[in-house]
């Protein structure tokens, strides 16, 4: 299974690096920024699957960008957990209502640091400690690489490998063709959206095999959906 990237954005040098050398030493990628202007130029190369984000930032603050990935198509779904020395109620109420999906205060404790970021990754389905995602009769394995379906093997290319680990952890969300290519191929490299299509085409065409083809569904003038659900005519 691959690493999930961290990206650091912490003005302090000294609590930048501890925090790198602790992310590392838990098994993630990490990449680490000074400010929010550098910190959006990471986010515009490549998604991260996690910001852990300093309240208090030169220039534009922690909670200041924090906002505006919430309200940007492409970065809304990226989980923000805010790191700051502010502990009144009523500023980790600020937090979580701009959008961040967890508050540590500091102080904090390595252990309990690293156990949040787990727990918000888990419920972005982006677990560490899921080896396996189970879909209906679906099971993809990270760790050895397949797709089965009733134990059945399907063949499926890298790429639609993550496409699929993409949508099994997306269930029922709708995601335009540009998110999809974002989410799937990175934003860091160019690939025309209609590439999109030749894989989903290509994904289908597998899952028919087994009568599963209407998992992945067209939402007309917009994009794509995984879902258990029958497609609405």
């Amino acid at each position: 299974m691959s690493e999930l990237k961290i990206l650091v954005v912490e003005d302090e040098d000294a609590i930048r690096e501890m925090l790198a050398m602790l992310l590392k030493k838990a098994g993630l990628s990490v990449q680490c920024a000074g400010d929010a202007e550098v910190a959006l130029r990471m986010i515009n190369e490549q998604l991260p699957d996690l910001i852990l984000l300093d309240w208090m930032l030169p220039g534009i603050s922690g909670v200041e960008l924090a906002k505006r990935l919430k309200k940007h198509e492409h970065y809304a779904h990226i989980p923000i957990i805010l790191l700051t020395a502010r502990g009144e109620e009523e500023d980790k109420v600020r937090g979580l209502e701009i959008g961040a999906d967890d508050y540590v205060t500091k102080p904090f404790s390595p252990k309990e640091l690293i156990a949040r970021i787990h727990a918000v990754l888990r419920r972005s389905g982006k677990g560490t400690d899921q080896p396996k995602i189970i879909v209906g009769n679906l099971v993809l394995d990270l760790e050895q690489h397949r797709l089965t379906v009733s134990g059945l093997e399907l063949d499926v290319s890298p790429t639609e490998f993550r496409l699929m680990h993409f949508f099994m952890t997306h269930i029922d969300k709708v995601y335009s063709r540009t998110q999809l290519l974002d989410q799937v191929w990175g934003r860091s490299v160019y690939i025309e959206e209609r590439t999109v299509d030749v894989h989903i085409r290509r994904l289908r065409k597998v899952l028919a095999e087994y009568g599963l083809e209407d998992l992945v569904q067209t939402v007309r003038g917009f994009g794509y959906r995984f879902s258990l659900e029958e497609p609405k005519l």
